[in-house]
């Protein structure tokens, strides 16, 4: 009876542990930012990605792995210490730009897992893919860009350009892996006498593009002012070309007006004519004019006969005017 009752008591106690294991494994919980994979004889079935508390069947016929669903970062080129400082990793970073130049490369890709079967069994090591990916796709755009681009404004291409291609790896090595973002930290000569030579060079590059830019603003102010000056000389040019045409047009009407006088009484304007010449040529000599036997001599005012010669004017206009009418 000993033996029989030795024997139950084993096998309540085998069935009460087969029994806790059952239990205790048949029942695992997913947090909001986890996904689990349920593998059944070493084969992955379902991924559950509802946050909770699920069942499956015990250990060993299932189990589950589960996983993130945050996004990772992958430093490359640098990590940090547990005392939170920056460890450089020249060795992997150094890399020759496509004009022969040596720079070092640090950056970060930004990832996360969107199939969990395939991160859990495609791969031995995922990450360790990754990170391989990122170090073939870095070399190969800084192989083809110029250090000029590297070290200043084709960073933004060398960035987008190197996610396009770690994005094409990946999905060929198809390890569960999305790309989300490829950012440079740094990109930099290895060594300061070359990075002070090479900051020289863009400083006077950058003085020579300041000195074009202040010849191309001084080369349009002077054409503006020289095309101003120019415009006010054929501005002048147009005015006093109008005043001449205006002047000689007056000069016209006044020889006009006074030949339909010299027709009217050609005397008076004969004798008109030569006092005007005579004043005009002789403003203020006094003026004798003899008889032509020379027997006598008259004193002739030249200021004294304008007025009445313009009275004599105004009174042949008036007969003119009265018989007009």
């Amino acid at each position: 009876m000993s033996v029989k009752r030795t024997l139950m008591m084993v096998g309540l106690g085998i069935f009460g542990i087969v029994a806790l294991i059952a239990v205790f494994t048949s029942w695992y919980t997913v947090d909001e930012s986890e996904q689990a994979v349920v593998i059944t004889f070493g084969r992955a079935d379902d991924t559950v990605t509802e946050p909770g508390l699920h069942f499956k069947l015990p250990w060993p016929i299932q189990s589950v792995e589960v996983l993130s669903k945050e996004t990772f970062s992958l430093q490359f080129g640098y990590k940090q210490n547990k005392k939170g400082e920056l460890e450089a990793y020249d060795a992997e970073t150094k890399m020759i730009t496509g004009d022969e130049h040596i720079v070092l490369t640090d950056l970060v890709v930004q990832w996360k897992i969107t199939e969990p079967n395939k991160f859990l069994f495609n791969a031995q090591n995922p990450e360790e893919i990754l990170h391989s990916a990122t170090s073939s796709a870095i070399r190969s755009i800084i192989g083809s860009s110029k250090i000029d681009a590297a070290l200043t404004e084709g960073k933004a291409d060398i960035e987008a350009n190197t996610r396009t291609l770690l994005v094409s790896l990946i999905e060929k090595y198809d390890i569960g892996i999305s790309i989300l973002g490829v950012k440079l930290q740094d990109v930099e000569l290895p060594n300061a006498d070359v990075r002070a030579a090479f900051t020289a060079v863009t400083d006077a590059r950058e003085m020579k593009n300041t000195k074009i830019n202040q010849a191309e603003k001084y080369e349009n102010q002077r054409t503006n002012e020289a095309k101003g000056e120019k415009d006010a000389i054929i501005s002048k040019a147009q005015g006093e070309k109008t005043a001449r045409i205006e002047q000689a047009q007056g000069d016209v009407a006044v020889f006009n007006k006074m030949y339909e006088q010299y027709k009217g009484n050609q005397q008076i304007t004969r004798e008109r004519l030569i006092l005007e010449t005579l004043e005009n040529v002789l403003p203020k000599a006094q003026i004798y004019i003899m008889n032509d036997d020379g027997s006598t001599m008259k004193y002739l005012p030249l200021q004294a006969l304008q007025p009445i010669e313009q009275k004599q004017e105004q009174k042949q206009e008036e007969k003119k005017e009265g018989s007009g009418n």
